[in-house]
């Protein structure tokens, strides 16, 4: 039996994402697939997967993992079989630390009645731009933050109403948790293309009304950030 592993229900992109996240915290990764129909289950992938169904026998799983310092990750794409999975772990396993993906508020307080130990709202473009992310240095310590400490930390899509209040500004010219208490993570513009805030498109990009923040901060400073942004000057 190891000594601990990340054990993430959801081979998507959600779950490919959260494992090379946390590759380098525990031994094993094991992604758990509802569908072997479209990916090559244990054979030619960069994580060990297996294919699990949703029922109420987890014999298996804690006898084949020390769940005691194992950590779990729901992010089945699914809202209502995300719930259940959570439901289903939490009556089986009292202690098991649960990481449940939603959706959306409604999906987030859901889950965590659910008995998620931890609800991580996501937009739905976020899957997409998570990658660049992991590569900065300060996200992987906000992520890691978001995902094992004990914080209100929070990711939201914040639309820009206000584009005049950052008028004559690049995003990377702005001290964002200096001035707003919150980390501007990328922009998303109103064709859906996404960027990272310090790339070289995004340093000579004027931030304008329509665009997408994706920030992470506490809620109070984000409810704050929100409503700056969406009042026309």
């Amino acid at each position: 039996m190891d000594e601990g592993s990340a054990l993430i229900f959801g081979h998507n992109e959600y779950g490919l994402e959260i494992a090379k996240n946390v590759s380098h915290k525990y031994k094993d990764v094991i992604i758990f697939s509802l569908d072997d129909t479209s990916f090559t289950i244990g054979k030619n992938q960069d994580f060990k997967t297996e294919k699990f169904t949703l029922n109420d026998d987890w014999d298996s799983l804690s006898k084949n993992y020390n769940l005691e310092h194992s950590i779990v990750f729901c992010a089945l794409n699914d809202e209502a079989q995300n719930i259940f999975l959570t439901i289903s772990l939490r009556s089986t396993f009292r202690n098991l630390y649960i990481i449940a993906l939603a959706n959306n508020e409604e999906d987030t307080n859901k889950i965590r009645m659910a008995g998620a130990s931890k609800v991580i709202p996501l937009v739905e473009t976020t899957a997409g731009i998570i990658t660049d992310m992991l590569e900065k240095p300060i996200i992987t310590k906000v992520l890691h933050s978001i995902l094992y400490e004990d914080s209100d930390l929070k990711i939201e899509q914040i639309p820009v109403v206000n584009a005049k209040y950052f008028e004559g500004k690049y995003p990377a010219d702005i001290e964002w948790s200096r001035d707003h208490g919150v980390i501007v993570l990328s922009i998303i513009h109103e064709d859906n293309s996404s960027e990272f805030i310090y790339s070289t498109k995004t340093k000579h990009h004027f931030i304008k009304k329509g665009d997408m923040f994706i920030a992470v901060g506490f809620g109070a400073d984000l409810k704050e950030f929100e409503k700056l942004l969406g009042k026309e000057s």
